[in-house]
């Protein structure tokens, strides 16, 4: 089973500091990281960045239209009108199918403020003990959605990009 996780941590660069353990808990095989991205959001700026994580991702990456859509529905949709925001809401509907819920889409809106930042990654073969303990090492915050094997395959095929040749 995957598993989406979001850690939160309490600087704008905390995220990306965080990158190298993640890739030495994937080299002692500690999780297997399927894809991953990471958001931060500077101090006085409107709206956070984004970015996805090529190197890091498996063979079975979600893509950037997942991560565009998951990060529209939890950054961007309250700065857009309300009719670019209904067809957002509806599209949120769906992720509910995958294993994405309002209630995460709120949580997560609310802990990633300015001057925070956020380390979004989908794994499988996590070693939930050790991994719990090297992030909180760092001091992150930790909010999940488990995805079963179904919700998961849904999830890919719902964003399969197709690869340019």
């Amino acid at each position: 089973m995957a598993t989406l996780t979001v850690w939160k941590f309490d600087s704008a660069g905390g995220a990306e500091s965080a990158l190298d353990l993640l890739k030495r808990m994937q080299k002692q095989e500690l999780l297997q990281i399927n894809d991953a991205a990471y958001v931060y959001w500077p101090e006085g700026r409107k709206k956070p960045k984004t970015q996805q994580l090529h190197g890091l991702a498996g063979a079975g990456a979600l893509g950037g239209s997942f991560w565009g859509l998951l990060f529209g529905l939890i950054f961007f949709v309250p700065l857009l009108g309300m009719a670019v925001g209904a067809a957002m809401g509806a599209l949120a509907g769906s992720m509910s199918d995958v294993g994405i819920d309002d209630e995460f889409i709120r949580t997560v809106r609310e802990q990633v403020t300015p001057g925070t930042s956020a380390l979004f990654v989908m794994t499988s073969n996590v070693v939930a003990d050790k991994v719990l303990d090297e992030f909180r090492a760092t001091g992150a915050a930790l909010i999940s959605t488990n995805l079963s094997s179904e919700q998961e395959a849904r999830l890919r095929e719902a964003f399969a990009e197709t690869e340019h040749v």
